[in-house]
């Protein structure tokens, strides 16, 4: 009987006394449910953000702020603060002469160098030595290359006009005083005894005073002579093309490295992917450039070569970073490249211009050593650009130094969590 009772009660049991099982579960959720709905404090109110969220709001603003400030003066500071000086200009003629030209230019626009002849300073000119020249003598000319530099054509122009206006001015003015003395003759001539009359003084005075006229109406006026030495083809008549040529090589060298570091994930494999990175961007690049466009001039091949490298050269840099320390190795490249290299090429204007050192600075960074590289390449196949080549091999076996050095630290901190 006892054990009835026990069997029956024990079946009337509520489920709340179960120590575990499905009862308890209702309750963690009702649990959950009321401590959601309590206001608990470790959980912010809903639709009010945490205090520090507001902080971290204005630091992040103000952070890209300056960045984007950063920027804008690295890009517009080379073009702001720019002006002529400096301009290797050849020079030929007497000493007087070309006194008389430096004293009328611009104060330090320019440097000129002696030439013994024409045939002196155009060979000048097409090795780079200097951007332009200017022949003094009975005929005056100004030699300009716009193939070197279209803002330095522009300057040697805008002289050119300037003295032929000086040279019409003296004209005028010689021509005025020897009006002046033709009247004076005639003058002294008219009221001269027995004026008119063969054989008497008057008559002589009249024959000198028309030789006078006959001189003054005879002067000619020297015309200055501007001849293009090196100029630009008709393709890209103004240089435009060739000025901004550098920037997709600085871009694609960028994206090629953020691509090639981001994909590839073996080291080894990232070096062999930047020398077929560079193979091909350089064929695709000239290909648009010259063949298609008709920017680039000269050497087919050596352009493919030049641009391939150029785009390589930036691409193994961001590579050989990202190897050492990961994706913040990005920020590394593209800074030197494109924040720092790229403002200071002077691929639109002659790295005369910029202030201080930063012309010859920049002609060591990829962008700069590429651009003059191409222009030469096009325009003057006499020039010397052993600089450029090295320049551009020694960032590219930087960058794939970088990447080797990666590999091995990597590899040996492989081995030793093994061990």
């Amino acid at each position: 009987m006892s054990t009835r009772i026990l069997s029956s009660s024990t079946k009337g049991a509520s489920p709340e006394a179960a120590p575990t099982g499905a009862g308890t579960r209702p309750a963690a959720t009702e649990n959950s449910a009321s401590s959601q709905g309590s206001g608990d404090p470790a959980a912010p109110p809903e639709g009010k953000l945490p205090r520090h969220s507001v902080g971290r709001a204005i630091g992040i603003a103000v952070f890209a702020a300056a960045i984007v400030s950063a920027i804008l003066l690295a890009f517009s500071w080379p073009t702001v603060t720019a002006e002529p000086k400096d301009l290797p200009i050849a020079a030929i003629g007497d000493e007087k002469q070309i006194d008389q030209v430096v004293d009328n230019a611009p104060e330090g626009m320019l440097d000129l160098k002696d030439a013994d002849s024409r045939a002196d300073a155009v060979d000048m000119i097409k090795h780079r030595d200097v951007y332009g020249a200017l022949v003094l003598g009975d005929e005056p000319e100004i030699l300009v290359s716009s193939a070197a530099s279209p803002a330095v054509d522009q300057q040697l122009r805008a002289m050119a006009a300037q003295m032929q206006q000086q040279i019409d001015k003296q004209a005028i003015s010689g021509m005025q005083d020897g009006l002046e003395k033709l009247q004076g003759a005639l003058k002294a001539a008219s009221q001269a005894p027995g004026a008119g009359q063969p054989g008497q003084p008057g008559a002589e005075q009249d024959s000198s005073a028309a030789g006078a006229g006959q001189d003054a109406s005879a002067t000619e006026v020297p015309q200055i002579k501007v001849t293009d030495v090196v100029p630009l083809s008709d393709d890209d008549s103004t240089g435009a093309g060739l000025a901004i040529a550098g920037l997709p090589l600085t871009i694609g060298g960028i994206i090629g490295g953020v691509l090639t570091s981001m994909l590839v994930h073996s080291r080894r494999m990232r070096a062999v992917a930047v020398v077929v990175y560079g193979a091909v961007g350089g064929l695709a690049l000239t290909l648009i450039l010259q063949s298609w466009f008709g920017i680039l001039q000269g050497n087919f091949g050596l352009n493919v070569l030049a641009a391939g490298l150029a785009v390589a050269s930036t691409a193994a840099l961001i590579n050989g970073f990202v190897s050492l320390m990961g994706p913040g190795g990005i920020a590394i490249g593209a800074i030197l490249t494109m924040f720092i290299g790229n403002p200071i090429s002077s691929l639109q204007q002659p790295k005369e211009f910029l202030v201080g050192s930063w012309g010859d600075i920049g002609q060591f960074f990829v962008p700069g050593a590429a651009g003059t590289l191409l222009r030469d390449l096009s325009y003057f196949p006499d020039a010397a650009m052993a600089t450029q080549w090295w320049v551009l091999i020694g960032w590219f076996v930087l960058g794939i130094a970088l990447i080797l050095i990666g590999h091995v630290l990597a590899h040996r901190k492989t081995r030793a969590a093994a061990h």
